[in-house]
C-alpha cells in the first residue's frame, strides 16, 4: 500500500498532471466567460430576430412546446470556445516552431571525445 501511495504521489506531482489540472480550471473559468458573453450580448440579439422574446423560438407538436433556444445558445458557446482554442493552439504551435527553427539553425559543435575519435579514425584510415 505504501508503494502505491508513493507511485500516485510521483504521478500526481509530475508537471503534465499539474499542467492539465491548471488547464481544466482555466478552461472552466473561460467557459463561464463565454457563457456570460452569450447570455448578455448574443442572446439579446437573437431575441430580436423572432420578435417574441425567446431565443430561437419554439415549435409545438400536440401541445408540447419544443424550445430550441438553449440548444442554439449551447451551439454558439461551443463555436466561440472552439474558435478561441483553435487560435490558442495555432499561436502555441507557431511559437514552438520558432523555437525549433532556432535549434535547427545552430548545428551542435562536436564534443572533444568525438573530435579525438575522428582524429584516431583518420590516422588509422591513412595507415
Amino acid at each position: 500500500m505504501g508503494n502505491f501511495i508513493k507511485e500516485f504521489k510521483a504521478f500526481a506531482l509530475k508537471g503534465n498532471v499539474m499542467d492539465m489540472a491548471i488547464g481544466v480550471i482555466i478552461g472552466a473559468a473561460f467557459g463561464n466567460i463565454v457563457t456570460a458573453l452569450t447570455d448578455s450580448f448574443i442572446n439579446p440579439l437573437l431575441q430580436l430576430i423572432p420578435g417574441n422574446g425567446e431565443v430561437g423560438g419554439a415549435f409545438y407538436i400536440k401541445d408540447v412546446a419544443f424550445t430550441y433556444g438553449a440548444f442554439i445558445t449551447a451551439v454558439i458557446n461551443f463555436i466561440i470556445m472552439a474558435f478561441v482554442l483553435f487560435l490558442l493552439i495555432k499561436g502555441i504551435n507557431r511559437l514552438m516552431a520558432i523555437g525549433k527553427k532556432e535549434e535547427e539553425a545552430a548545428p551542435a559543435e562536436p564534443s572533444d571525445e568525438v573530435k579525438l575519435l575522428t582524429e584516431i579514425k583518420d590516422i588509422l584510415a591513412n595507415k
